[in-house]
Protein backbone atom coordinates (compact mmCIF):
# COMPACT_ATOMS: atom_id res chain seq x y z
CA UNK A 1 0.00 0.00 0.00
CA UNK A 2 1.29 3.30 -0.65
CA UNK A 3 0.29 6.61 1.01
CA UNK A 4 0.35 10.23 -0.83
CA UNK A 5 -0.18 13.83 0.73
CA UNK A 6 -1.09 15.42 3.81
CA UNK A 7 -1.81 13.57 6.71
CA UNK A 8 -1.41 13.27 10.79
CA UNK A 9 1.31 10.89 11.47
CA UNK A 10 -0.05 8.89 13.72
CA UNK A 11 -3.26 8.45 11.66
CA UNK A 12 -4.34 5.49 9.60
CA UNK A 13 -7.05 3.72 8.13
CA UNK A 14 -6.88 0.96 10.53
CA UNK A 15 -8.68 2.60 13.36
CA UNK A 16 -11.64 2.54 11.20
CA UNK A 17 -11.04 -1.27 9.75
CA UNK A 18 -10.12 0.12 6.86
CA UNK A 19 -7.24 -2.53 5.61
CA UNK A 20 -5.99 -3.69 2.18
CA UNK A 21 -6.06 -0.50 -0.10
CA UNK A 22 -3.47 -0.41 -2.68
CA UNK A 23 -2.87 3.35 -2.40
CA UNK A 24 -4.34 5.44 0.24
CA UNK A 25 -4.53 9.54 -1.14
CA UNK A 26 -4.57 12.00 2.30
CA UNK A 27 -5.50 15.59 1.43
CA UNK A 28 -5.07 15.90 -1.74
CA UNK A 29 -5.04 19.92 -3.49
CA UNK A 30 -8.23 20.16 -5.01
CA UNK A 31 -5.50 20.85 -8.87
CA UNK A 32 -4.49 17.03 -7.99
CA UNK A 33 -7.99 16.08 -7.43
CA UNK A 34 -9.12 17.43 -10.74
CA UNK A 35 -6.16 15.32 -12.06
CA UNK A 36 -7.46 12.40 -10.93
CA UNK A 37 -10.60 12.35 -11.66
CA UNK A 38 -10.22 13.34 -15.47
CA UNK A 39 -7.52 10.38 -15.57
CA UNK A 40 -9.95 8.23 -14.27
CA UNK A 41 -12.36 9.59 -17.36
CA UNK A 42 -14.72 10.44 -14.54
CA UNK A 43 -15.57 13.99 -15.56
CA UNK A 44 -14.10 16.45 -17.73
CA UNK A 45 -13.18 20.42 -17.77
CA UNK A 46 -15.72 22.74 -18.52
CA UNK A 47 -14.52 26.31 -20.75
CA UNK A 48 -14.96 27.90 -17.48
CA UNK A 49 -12.55 25.77 -15.66
CA UNK A 50 -14.54 23.63 -13.23
CA UNK A 51 -15.04 20.10 -13.25
CA UNK A 52 -18.02 18.27 -14.75
CA UNK A 53 -18.93 15.05 -13.61
CA UNK A 54 -22.01 12.75 -13.60
CA UNK A 55 -23.24 11.21 -10.17
CA UNK A 56 -24.31 8.14 -11.56
CA UNK A 57 -28.39 6.56 -11.56
CA UNK A 58 -28.94 9.09 -8.64
CA UNK A 59 -29.34 12.94 -9.29
CA UNK A 60 -30.42 13.90 -6.26
CA UNK A 61 -30.98 12.66 -2.36
CA UNK A 62 -32.83 9.30 -1.53
CA UNK A 63 -34.77 10.41 1.23
CA UNK A 64 -36.70 6.85 1.58
CA UNK A 65 -33.47 5.71 1.83
CA UNK A 66 -31.65 7.29 4.44
CA UNK A 67 -32.06 5.82 7.98
CA UNK A 68 -30.43 6.54 11.97
CA UNK A 69 -29.77 3.83 13.61
CA UNK A 70 -32.08 2.81 16.84
CA UNK A 71 -29.92 2.37 19.61
CA UNK A 72 -29.77 3.85 23.57
CA UNK A 73 -28.99 7.02 22.16
CA UNK A 74 -31.34 7.92 19.50
CA UNK A 75 -34.20 5.43 20.96
CA UNK A 76 -36.27 8.07 23.13
CA UNK A 77 -35.09 11.45 21.19
CA UNK A 78 -35.13 11.30 17.63
CA UNK A 79 -38.45 11.50 15.86
CA UNK A 80 -39.22 8.61 14.55
CA UNK A 81 -41.29 8.34 11.49
CA UNK A 82 -41.42 8.53 7.61
CA UNK A 83 -38.71 11.03 7.72
CA UNK A 84 -36.74 9.65 10.58
CA UNK A 85 -36.41 5.25 9.72
CA UNK A 86 -34.78 3.33 12.12
CA UNK A 87 -32.27 1.09 11.43
CA UNK A 88 -30.85 -2.03 13.40
CA UNK A 89 -27.01 -1.81 14.83
CA UNK A 90 -26.58 -5.01 13.82
CA UNK A 91 -27.45 -4.65 9.99
CA UNK A 92 -25.11 -1.21 10.32
CA UNK A 93 -22.31 -3.40 11.67
CA UNK A 94 -22.76 -5.80 8.59
CA UNK A 95 -23.19 -3.45 5.94
CA UNK A 96 -19.69 -1.58 6.99
CA UNK A 97 -18.08 -4.86 7.19
CA UNK A 98 -19.17 -4.98 3.68
CA UNK A 99 -17.78 -1.57 2.81
CA UNK A 100 -14.24 -2.36 4.42
CA UNK A 101 -14.29 -5.59 2.18
CA UNK A 102 -15.34 -3.38 -0.61
CA UNK A 103 -12.71 -1.11 -0.07
CA UNK A 104 -9.84 -3.96 -0.07
CA UNK A 105 -7.67 -3.72 -3.58
CA UNK A 106 -9.02 -0.56 -4.06
CA UNK A 107 -7.24 3.02 -3.92
CA UNK A 108 -9.40 4.98 -1.74
CA UNK A 109 -9.29 9.08 -1.14
CA UNK A 110 -9.50 10.46 2.31
CA UNK A 111 -10.19 14.12 3.39
CA UNK A 112 -9.95 15.78 6.31
CA UNK A 113 -12.46 18.96 6.99
CA UNK A 114 -14.39 20.58 9.72
CA UNK A 115 -18.02 21.83 10.18
CA UNK A 116 -19.20 24.65 12.24
CA UNK A 117 -17.52 28.08 12.02
CA UNK A 118 -17.07 29.15 15.94
CA UNK A 119 -14.66 26.67 16.44
CA UNK A 120 -16.43 26.32 20.09
CA UNK A 121 -18.74 24.11 17.88
CA UNK A 122 -16.36 22.92 15.62
CA UNK A 123 -17.28 19.09 14.23
CA UNK A 124 -13.95 17.54 12.43
CA UNK A 125 -14.91 15.29 9.74
CA UNK A 126 -12.89 12.58 7.73
CA UNK A 127 -14.34 11.21 4.53
CA UNK A 128 -13.05 7.88 3.45
CA UNK A 129 -14.44 7.65 -0.33
CA UNK A 130 -14.12 5.89 -3.58
CA UNK A 131 -13.90 9.19 -5.73
CA UNK A 132 -11.56 11.66 -6.33
CA UNK A 133 -14.43 13.86 -6.73
CA UNK A 134 -16.35 12.85 -3.20
CA UNK A 135 -13.09 13.93 -1.94
CA UNK A 136 -13.18 17.37 -3.65
CA UNK A 137 -16.74 18.09 -2.66
CA UNK A 138 -16.36 17.48 1.11
CA UNK A 139 -12.92 19.91 -0.07
CA UNK A 140 -15.53 22.36 -1.37
CA UNK A 141 -18.54 22.28 1.09
CA UNK A 142 -16.96 21.60 4.58
CA UNK A 143 -14.32 24.72 6.30
CA UNK A 144 -10.69 23.35 5.61
CA UNK A 145 -8.03 22.65 8.20
CA UNK A 146 -4.87 24.70 7.62
CA UNK A 147 -2.02 22.41 6.77
CA UNK A 148 -0.73 22.48 10.76
CA UNK A 149 -4.33 21.22 11.29
CA UNK A 150 -4.00 18.23 8.74
CA UNK A 151 -0.82 17.09 10.68
CA UNK A 152 -2.80 17.12 13.57
CA UNK A 153 -6.27 16.29 12.25
CA UNK A 154 -8.28 13.74 14.32
CA UNK A 155 -12.16 13.25 13.21
CA UNK A 156 -15.07 13.44 15.70
CA UNK A 157 -17.24 11.65 13.09
CA UNK A 158 -16.18 9.62 10.20
CA UNK A 159 -17.83 9.44 6.73
CA UNK A 160 -16.88 6.19 4.50
CA UNK A 161 -18.47 6.44 1.01
CA UNK A 162 -18.60 3.63 -1.94
CA UNK A 163 -21.04 4.32 -4.42
CA UNK A 164 -20.23 1.39 -6.27
CA UNK A 165 -21.15 -0.89 -3.43
CA UNK A 166 -24.57 -1.66 -3.74
CA UNK A 167 -26.68 -3.36 -0.78
CA UNK A 168 -28.50 -6.38 -0.73
CA UNK A 169 -31.96 -5.58 0.68
CA UNK A 170 -33.18 -8.55 1.74
CA UNK A 171 -30.07 -9.45 3.36
CA UNK A 172 -28.67 -6.05 4.79
CA UNK A 173 -32.23 -4.32 5.89
CA UNK A 174 -32.27 -1.71 2.89
CA UNK A 175 -34.73 -0.48 1.30
CA UNK A 176 -32.72 -1.31 -2.18
CA UNK A 177 -29.25 -1.48 -2.80
CA UNK A 178 -28.39 2.52 -2.35
CA UNK A 179 -28.12 3.96 1.59
CA UNK A 180 -27.02 6.45 3.99
CA UNK A 181 -27.12 5.41 7.40
CA UNK A 182 -26.15 7.94 10.59
CA UNK A 183 -24.58 5.64 13.56
CA UNK A 184 -24.64 8.31 16.66
CA UNK A 185 -22.88 5.99 19.00
CA UNK A 186 -20.11 5.30 16.31
CA UNK A 187 -20.26 8.93 14.55
CA UNK A 188 -19.98 7.36 11.96
CA UNK A 189 -22.23 8.36 8.31
CA UNK A 190 -21.86 5.16 5.53
CA UNK A 191 -23.04 5.99 2.44
CA UNK A 192 -23.37 3.11 -0.73
CA UNK A 193 -25.23 2.79 -3.70
CA UNK A 194 -25.01 6.53 -4.78
CA UNK A 195 -22.73 8.68 -6.49
CA UNK A 196 -25.05 12.12 -5.68
CA UNK A 197 -22.71 14.24 -3.11
CA UNK A 198 -25.39 15.73 -1.57
CA UNK A 199 -25.58 12.65 0.74
CA UNK A 200 -22.44 13.46 2.70
CA UNK A 201 -23.41 17.64 3.06
CA UNK A 202 -26.99 16.52 4.30
CA UNK A 203 -25.69 13.68 6.40
CA UNK A 204 -23.43 16.02 8.61
CA UNK A 205 -26.30 18.62 8.69
CA UNK A 206 -28.83 15.76 9.81
CA UNK A 207 -25.90 15.22 12.89
CA UNK A 208 -25.44 19.18 14.04
CA UNK A 209 -29.42 19.30 13.59
CA UNK A 210 -29.61 16.53 16.64
CA UNK A 211 -26.34 17.05 18.80
CA UNK A 212 -26.50 21.20 18.28
CA UNK A 213 -29.36 21.56 19.71
CA UNK A 214 -29.53 18.77 22.16
CA UNK A 215 -26.31 19.02 23.84
CA UNK A 216 -24.95 22.74 23.04
CA UNK A 217 -27.81 24.62 23.42
CA UNK A 218 -27.73 25.97 19.67
CA UNK A 219 -30.74 26.52 17.08
CA UNK A 220 -29.71 24.83 14.01
CA UNK A 221 -31.04 26.23 10.80
CA UNK A 222 -31.22 25.56 6.98
CA UNK A 223 -31.16 29.17 6.18
CA UNK A 224 -29.12 32.10 4.22
CA UNK A 225 -27.64 34.66 6.39
CA UNK A 226 -25.75 38.57 5.71
CA UNK A 227 -24.71 40.72 7.98
CA UNK A 228 -24.69 44.78 7.01
CA UNK A 229 -22.04 47.44 7.94
CA UNK A 230 -23.17 47.69 11.42
CA UNK A 231 -23.32 44.46 12.50
CA UNK A 232 -26.73 43.45 11.88
CA UNK A 233 -27.63 39.87 11.14
CA UNK A 234 -30.10 38.95 8.91
CA UNK A 235 -31.49 35.57 8.40
CA UNK A 236 -33.56 34.08 5.20
CA UNK A 237 -35.30 31.08 5.60
CA UNK A 238 -37.14 29.46 2.59
CA UNK A 239 -37.95 26.66 0.45
CA UNK A 240 -36.85 26.07 -3.26
CA UNK A 241 -37.69 28.94 -5.70
CA UNK A 242 -39.00 31.33 -2.82
CA UNK A 243 -35.63 33.60 -3.73
CA UNK A 244 -33.87 32.67 -0.27
CA UNK A 245 -30.33 32.70 -2.24
CA UNK A 246 -31.20 35.86 -4.22
CA UNK A 247 -32.52 38.15 -1.59
CA UNK A 248 -29.68 37.32 0.65
CA UNK A 249 -26.92 37.82 -2.28
CA UNK A 250 -27.10 41.95 -1.54
CA UNK A 251 -23.63 43.29 -2.35
CA UNK A 252 -24.01 45.97 0.70
CA UNK A 253 -24.73 43.22 2.99
CA UNK A 254 -21.66 40.53 3.26
CA UNK A 255 -22.70 36.88 3.10
CA UNK A 256 -22.15 34.59 5.85
CA UNK A 257 -23.33 31.58 4.02
CA UNK A 258 -26.06 30.39 2.04
CA UNK A 259 -27.63 27.00 3.50
CA UNK A 260 -26.98 26.22 6.91
CA UNK A 261 -26.16 28.03 10.33
CA UNK A 262 -26.35 28.07 13.87
CA UNK A 263 -27.88 30.24 16.05
CA UNK A 264 -25.52 30.36 19.44
CA UNK A 265 -26.03 32.99 22.40
CA UNK A 266 -22.72 34.43 20.38
CA UNK A 267 -24.10 34.83 17.44
CA UNK A 268 -24.96 32.80 13.83
CA UNK A 269 -22.20 30.95 12.07
CA UNK A 270 -21.92 29.07 9.16
CA UNK A 271 -21.84 25.16 9.10
CA UNK A 272 -19.99 25.35 5.27
CA UNK A 273 -17.20 26.50 3.81
CA UNK A 274 -18.86 26.56 0.35
CA UNK A 275 -22.41 26.77 -1.40
CA UNK A 276 -24.47 24.10 -3.01
CA UNK A 277 -26.27 26.29 -5.83
CA UNK A 278 -28.72 24.82 -8.55
CA UNK A 279 -27.93 25.52 -11.73
CA UNK A 280 -31.26 24.83 -13.84
CA UNK A 281 -32.02 28.19 -15.59
CA UNK A 282 -28.97 29.30 -14.32
CA UNK A 283 -28.00 33.09 -16.57
CA UNK A 284 -25.32 35.52 -15.17
CA UNK A 285 -28.14 38.41 -15.32
CA UNK A 286 -30.42 36.68 -12.50
CA UNK A 287 -27.60 34.79 -10.48
CA UNK A 288 -24.04 36.70 -11.17
CA UNK A 289 -22.38 35.44 -8.28
CA UNK A 290 -23.26 31.80 -8.36
CA UNK A 291 -22.22 31.94 -12.38
CA UNK A 292 -18.97 33.77 -11.83
CA UNK A 293 -18.41 30.97 -8.93
CA UNK A 294 -18.41 28.58 -11.38
CA UNK A 295 -14.78 28.41 -12.33
CA UNK A 296 -11.55 26.47 -11.84
CA UNK A 297 -12.02 23.94 -8.20
CA UNK A 298 -16.19 24.08 -8.71
CA UNK A 299 -17.66 20.84 -9.44
CA UNK A 300 -20.26 20.71 -11.95
CA UNK A 301 -23.21 17.92 -11.48
CA UNK A 302 -25.45 16.25 -13.99
CA UNK A 303 -24.80 19.35 -16.59
CA UNK A 304 -25.20 19.06 -20.28
CA UNK A 305 -22.56 20.79 -22.66
CA UNK A 306 -23.74 22.97 -25.42
CA UNK A 307 -22.70 20.82 -28.73
CA UNK A 308 -19.53 20.59 -30.01
CA UNK A 309 -18.62 23.10 -26.83
CA UNK A 310 -17.48 22.95 -23.16
CA UNK A 311 -19.91 25.11 -22.29
CA UNK A 312 -22.97 24.10 -19.97
CA UNK A 313 -26.14 24.61 -21.29
CA UNK A 314 -27.77 25.46 -18.05
CA UNK A 315 -31.66 25.39 -19.34
CA UNK A 316 -31.16 21.32 -20.86
CA UNK A 317 -32.73 19.24 -17.58
CA UNK A 318 -32.30 15.87 -19.53
CA UNK A 319 -30.27 14.45 -16.74
CA UNK A 320 -32.17 16.08 -13.92
CA UNK A 321 -34.04 18.81 -12.93
CA UNK A 322 -31.74 19.28 -10.23
CA UNK A 323 -27.86 20.23 -11.60
CA UNK A 324 -26.07 21.06 -8.78
CA UNK A 325 -22.73 23.48 -8.91
CA UNK A 326 -20.26 23.14 -5.33
CA UNK A 327 -17.73 25.74 -4.71
CA UNK A 328 -15.89 26.80 -1.39
CA UNK A 329 -17.35 29.87 -0.52
CA UNK A 330 -14.07 32.29 -1.41
CA UNK A 331 -15.60 32.23 -5.08
CA UNK A 332 -18.09 34.61 -3.68
CA UNK A 333 -16.65 38.04 -3.93
CA UNK A 334 -18.48 39.50 -0.99
CA UNK A 335 -18.69 36.52 1.32
CA UNK A 336 -17.54 37.06 5.23
CA UNK A 337 -13.80 35.70 5.43
CA UNK A 338 -15.12 34.52 9.13
CA UNK A 339 -18.66 33.15 8.70
CA UNK A 340 -19.88 33.98 11.40
CA UNK A 341 -21.71 37.40 12.81
CA UNK A 342 -24.00 38.61 16.02
CA UNK A 343 -27.21 38.06 17.14
CA UNK A 344 -30.33 38.37 13.95
CA UNK A 345 -32.06 41.69 14.69
CA UNK A 346 -34.40 40.27 11.58
CA UNK A 347 -35.70 37.17 10.30
CA UNK A 348 -37.38 35.98 6.75
CA UNK A 349 -39.77 33.46 5.87
CA UNK A 350 -39.87 33.57 2.47
CA UNK A 351 -42.77 31.65 0.84
CA UNK A 352 -43.83 31.44 -3.09
CA UNK A 353 -47.02 31.68 -2.35
CA UNK A 354 -48.98 30.78 -5.44
CA UNK A 355 -52.10 31.35 -4.36
CA UNK A 356 -51.66 34.77 -4.21
CA UNK A 357 -53.40 35.53 -0.33
CA UNK A 358 -50.79 35.92 1.65
CA UNK A 359 -49.16 39.58 2.05
CA UNK A 360 -46.19 40.56 0.53
CA UNK A 361 -44.54 41.03 3.93
CA UNK A 362 -46.14 41.17 7.02
CA UNK A 363 -44.38 41.14 10.94
CA UNK A 364 -44.77 37.57 13.33
CA UNK A 365 -45.62 37.66 17.23
CA UNK A 366 -43.47 34.90 18.47
CA UNK A 367 -46.40 32.45 18.30
CA UNK A 368 -46.99 33.08 14.79
CA UNK A 369 -42.81 32.39 13.77
CA UNK A 370 -43.51 29.36 15.51
CA UNK A 371 -46.25 28.23 13.29
CA UNK A 372 -45.06 28.96 10.62
CA UNK A 373 -41.73 27.78 11.29
CA UNK A 374 -42.69 24.14 11.62
CA UNK A 375 -45.15 24.52 8.82
CA UNK A 376 -42.69 25.90 6.35
CA UNK A 377 -44.43 26.95 3.73
CA UNK A 378 -44.51 27.30 0.03
CA UNK A 379 -46.25 26.44 -3.22
CA UNK A 380 -45.38 24.71 -6.34
CA UNK A 381 -46.59 25.87 -9.87
CA UNK A 382 -47.74 24.19 -12.97
CA UNK A 383 -44.87 23.24 -15.18
CA UNK A 384 -42.70 23.10 -12.02
CA UNK A 385 -42.85 19.34 -11.95
CA UNK A 386 -44.08 16.53 -14.09
CA UNK A 387 -47.33 16.37 -12.90
CA UNK A 388 -47.95 20.00 -11.32
CA UNK A 389 -51.00 21.36 -13.59
CA UNK A 390 -51.89 23.61 -11.15
CA UNK A 391 -50.55 25.30 -7.47
CA UNK A 392 -49.80 23.06 -5.10
CA UNK A 393 -49.12 23.92 -1.53
CA UNK A 394 -46.03 22.53 -0.33
CA UNK A 395 -44.82 22.31 3.86
CA UNK A 396 -41.83 21.42 5.06
CA UNK A 397 -40.81 21.84 8.83
CA UNK A 398 -38.63 24.06 9.91
CA UNK A 399 -37.97 24.50 5.91
CA UNK A 400 -35.66 21.43 6.22
CA UNK A 401 -37.84 18.63 7.19
CA UNK A 402 -35.68 15.70 6.19
CA UNK A 403 -32.76 16.08 8.14
CA UNK A 404 -34.78 16.97 11.22
CA UNK A 405 -33.96 14.74 13.93
CA UNK A 406 -36.12 15.90 16.44
CA UNK A 407 -39.40 16.67 16.54
CA UNK A 408 -40.70 20.13 14.61
CA UNK A 409 -41.32 21.90 17.73
CA UNK A 410 -38.28 21.50 19.23
CA UNK A 411 -36.75 24.14 17.20
CA UNK A 412 -39.56 25.90 17.29
CA UNK A 413 -39.90 26.47 20.69
CA UNK A 414 -35.51 27.27 20.77
CA UNK A 415 -36.92 29.67 18.18
CA UNK A 416 -39.33 31.33 20.07
CA UNK A 417 -37.19 31.07 23.17
CA UNK A 418 -34.32 33.25 21.07
CA UNK A 419 -37.04 35.78 19.58
CA UNK A 420 -38.17 36.14 23.52
CA UNK A 421 -34.14 36.60 24.58
CA UNK A 422 -33.05 38.97 21.92
CA UNK A 423 -36.17 41.05 20.80
CA UNK A 424 -35.81 39.23 17.54
CA UNK A 425 -38.20 40.48 14.43
CA UNK A 426 -39.39 37.37 12.29
CA UNK A 427 -41.10 38.46 8.98
CA UNK A 428 -43.41 36.55 6.56
CA UNK A 429 -42.46 37.39 2.90
CA UNK A 430 -44.54 36.36 -0.02
CA UNK A 431 -42.37 36.44 -3.20
CA UNK A 432 -45.14 34.76 -5.06
CA UNK A 433 -48.49 36.05 -6.58
CA UNK A 434 -50.47 39.32 -6.09
CA UNK A 435 -53.64 40.53 -7.74
CA UNK A 436 -54.79 37.04 -8.22
CA UNK A 437 -53.28 33.26 -7.82
CA UNK A 438 -51.03 31.74 -10.54
CA UNK A 439 -52.91 32.17 -14.16
CA UNK A 440 -54.63 35.11 -12.98
CA UNK A 441 -52.83 37.61 -11.01
CA UNK A 442 -48.75 38.51 -11.08
CA UNK A 443 -45.63 37.56 -10.13
CA UNK A 444 -44.53 39.98 -6.83
CA UNK A 445 -42.03 42.08 -8.30
CA UNK A 446 -38.48 41.72 -6.92
CA UNK A 447 -37.83 44.98 -6.55
CA UNK A 448 -40.97 45.83 -4.63
CA UNK A 449 -39.96 42.59 -2.36
CA UNK A 450 -36.01 44.05 -2.15
CA UNK A 451 -37.68 47.19 -0.78
CA UNK A 452 -39.59 46.00 2.20
CA UNK A 453 -36.56 43.85 3.26
CA UNK A 454 -34.52 47.12 3.28
CA UNK A 455 -36.92 49.00 5.04
CA UNK A 456 -37.19 46.44 7.36
CA UNK A 457 -33.91 46.29 7.73
CA UNK A 458 -33.11 49.50 8.25
CA UNK A 459 -36.01 49.58 11.03
CA UNK A 460 -37.89 51.61 9.10
CA UNK A 461 -41.36 49.16 9.90
CA UNK A 462 -40.44 49.25 13.15
CA UNK A 463 -42.36 52.86 12.64
CA UNK A 464 -45.35 52.62 10.19
CA UNK A 465 -49.20 51.44 11.70
CA UNK A 466 -49.92 48.31 10.72
CA UNK A 467 -53.19 45.85 9.84
CA UNK A 468 -54.35 42.27 11.05
CA UNK A 469 -55.08 40.33 8.25
CA UNK A 470 -58.27 38.66 8.99
CA UNK A 471 -57.19 34.61 8.31
CA UNK A 472 -53.59 34.37 9.34
CA UNK A 473 -53.57 37.09 12.06
CA UNK A 474 -50.56 38.56 10.81
CA UNK A 475 -49.81 42.58 11.05
CA UNK A 476 -49.38 44.09 7.77
CA UNK A 477 -47.94 46.93 7.25
CA UNK A 478 -50.21 49.87 5.82
CA UNK A 479 -46.91 51.96 3.97
CA UNK A 480 -43.37 51.06 3.02
CA UNK A 481 -41.26 53.43 1.18
CA UNK A 482 -40.90 52.41 -2.40
CA UNK A 483 -43.71 50.38 -2.52
CA UNK A 484 -47.58 51.00 -3.43
CA UNK A 485 -50.05 51.03 -0.41
CA UNK A 486 -52.25 49.15 -2.46
CA UNK A 487 -49.66 45.87 -3.11
CA UNK A 488 -49.19 45.69 0.68
CA UNK A 489 -52.73 44.57 1.24
CA UNK A 490 -53.07 41.34 -0.88
CA UNK A 491 -57.50 41.57 -1.13
CA UNK A 492 -57.12 44.51 -2.78
CA UNK A 493 -55.31 43.76 -5.50
CA UNK A 494 -58.20 40.94 -6.50
CA UNK A 495 -60.50 42.33 -8.90
CA UNK A 496 -63.03 39.64 -6.93
CA UNK A 497 -63.08 40.28 -3.16
CA UNK A 498 -64.93 37.03 -2.71
CA UNK A 499 -62.88 34.88 -4.30
CA UNK A 500 -59.67 36.13 -2.46
CA UNK A 501 -61.91 35.39 0.84
CA UNK A 502 -62.91 31.47 -0.60
CA UNK A 503 -59.09 30.89 -1.67
CA UNK A 504 -57.83 32.50 1.04
CA UNK A 505 -60.17 29.79 3.62
CA UNK A 506 -58.83 27.08 1.52
CA UNK A 507 -55.49 28.31 1.94
CA UNK A 508 -56.32 28.80 5.91
CA UNK A 509 -57.86 24.64 5.89
CA UNK A 510 -54.32 23.87 3.94
CA UNK A 511 -52.61 25.20 6.66
CA UNK A 512 -54.38 23.40 9.46
CA UNK A 513 -54.55 20.01 8.13
CA UNK A 514 -50.89 19.84 7.74
CA UNK A 515 -50.31 20.67 11.24
CA UNK A 516 -52.77 18.20 12.79
CA UNK A 517 -49.73 15.87 13.03
CA UNK A 518 -47.40 18.35 14.82
CA UNK A 519 -50.83 19.75 17.27
CA UNK A 520 -50.20 16.77 19.89
CA UNK A 521 -46.64 18.21 21.01
CA UNK A 522 -47.42 21.55 20.09
CA UNK A 523 -47.79 24.62 22.76
CA UNK A 524 -50.63 26.95 23.50
CA UNK A 525 -48.59 29.44 22.34
CA UNK A 526 -47.89 28.08 18.88
CA UNK A 527 -51.43 26.46 18.44
CA UNK A 528 -53.13 29.57 19.12
CA UNK A 529 -51.33 30.96 15.50
CA UNK A 530 -53.57 28.58 13.63
CA UNK A 531 -55.45 30.61 11.22
CA UNK A 532 -59.01 31.33 11.38
CA UNK A 533 -61.24 30.04 8.39
CA UNK A 534 -64.25 32.93 8.01
CA UNK A 535 -67.49 31.41 6.33
CA UNK A 536 -69.22 33.91 4.64
CA UNK A 537 -73.10 33.48 3.38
Amino acid sequence: MTITGIKNPNADLKSLGIEGTTHQYWNLTPEELVEHTISKKMGVLADSGAIAIKTGKFTGRSPKDRFIVKDSITSDTVDWGEINMPFDADKFDGLYNKILDYFKGKEVYVKDGYACADTKYRLDVRLVSEYPWSSQFLHNMFLRPSKEELLDATPTWNILCAPGFHAVPEVDGTRQSNFAIINFTKKTIIIGGTGYTGEIKKGIFSVLNYELPTNQGVLSMHCSSNVGEDGDTAVFFGLSGTGKTTLSADPNRPLIGDDEHGWSDEGVFNFEGGCYAKTIDLSEEKEPQIWNAIKHGAILENIIFKKGTRTPDFEDSSITQNTRVSYPIYHIDNALPQSKAGIPKNIFFLTCDSFGILPPISKLTKGQAMYHFISGYTAKVAGTEEGVTEPQATFSACFGHPFLPLHPTKYAEMLGEKMDKYNTNVWLVNTGWTGGGFGVGNRMKLRYTRAMITEALNGVLDKVEYTEHPVFGVLVPNTCPNVPDEVLNPRETWADKSEYDATAAELATKFKNNFKKFESQASEDILSASPKIIVTA
